[in-house]
């Protein structure tokens, strides 16, 4: 498969603008970081609940009050999962009770309301709103709390880095996937996404865990969580999840009947299609650092 270049220099501008935007946001300070995967919560679910409607016409019935209080009630999960000691002028825990309080009150009143809504209720479309709020919500408190792991303190540049391997390792795997499966893909990866070849994805894998390595190697003096080892074990995390995570949306835009989840990121298609691969990582990567890092 050769290498299109228009399509490769559509994708690479967008990786550009999507790393500077995630770089801002990262590295600003704890405010930036909520803000801008608060606008990506509501994206991811905005899609979400779009392609559900074209999965399932059953899921078009529930009522805006479910809908919109759902990516509300998964907004406080975000903010629960924040550590205490973020947002200090709210209070040493001001967010994460606010996150706590908030998601109880939306996950007692969205059934009930529901049913008064519509005067009848669909456990399937139950179902599919919590796989939404484990999917998109939870996976991004993790990343928040990761974020937020020494709020406050001289550790946190740890936080900024910490966060910053894992998304340069799904950006490291996602272009070296397409450029090595462009230039010697041979073999399909998957019948879900034809033109993943395993030659791209062992590419894409070891070229994110040996840059991260790299990385490690210069970053590691000094903190605790930078060492060459780790960085190179979570970049080999994002990499392998992160593309079973693009796998798993690829099924669900084909159940969908899509090409993409939306329009917003030229060359990468909507915010489902950009942060698959870390919506599905994440989690992996919060267990591996809290088990074992």
């Amino acid at each position: 498969m050769a290498i299109q270049a228009v399509t490769f220099r559509t994708r690479a501008l967008t990786s550009l603008f999507f790393v500077a935007v995630m770089l801002t946001g990262l590295l600003w300070n704890t405010w930036s970081f909520f803000i801008l995967f608060s606008i990506i919560h509501f994206g991811c679910w905005y899609e979400y609940q779009k392609l559900l409607e074209k999965i399932d016409p059953a899921y078009a019935e529930i009522s805006n009050f479910q809908k919109y209080g759902v990516m509300i009630a998964g907004w406080c999960i975000m903010m629960y999962c924040s550590r205490p000691g973020f947002a200090g002028d709210l209070g040493n825990s001001g967010l994460h009770n606010a996150g706590l309080y908030g998601g109880l009150l939306f996950l007692f009143i969205l059934p009930v309301a529901e049913i008064l809504y519509t005067r009848k209720t669909y456990l399937r479309n139950m179902g599919y709103s919590a796989l939404g709020l484990i999917y998109i919500s939870l996976s991004l408190g993790m990343l928040l709390n990761l974020r937020t792991f020494y709020p406050g303190t001289a550790l946190e540049s740890v936080n900024k880095l910490l966060v910053l391997v894992i998304i340069l390792s799904l950006w490291v795997n996602d272009t070296m996937a397409y450029l090595v499966g462009s230039v010697i893909g041979k073999t399909p990866l998957s019948k879900i996404s034809p033109k993943k070849t395993w030659e791209g994805t062992i590419g894409g894998i070891l070229f994110a865990v040996v840059a991260m390595g790299v990385l490690g190697y210069f970053l590691s003096s000094g903190f605790e969580m930078q060492t060459v080892t780790n960085y190179m074990i979570i970049a080999a995390i994002a990499a392998i999840a992160g593309t079973i995570g693009d796998l798993l949306q690829s099924k669900l835009k084909r159940l969908a009947d899509v090409k993409d989840s939306g329009r917003i990121l030229p060359g990468h298609g909507g915010f489902l299609d950009r942060f698959d691969s870390l919506l599905f990582a994440t989690p992996f990567i919060w267990l591996y650092i809290v088990m074992f890092a």
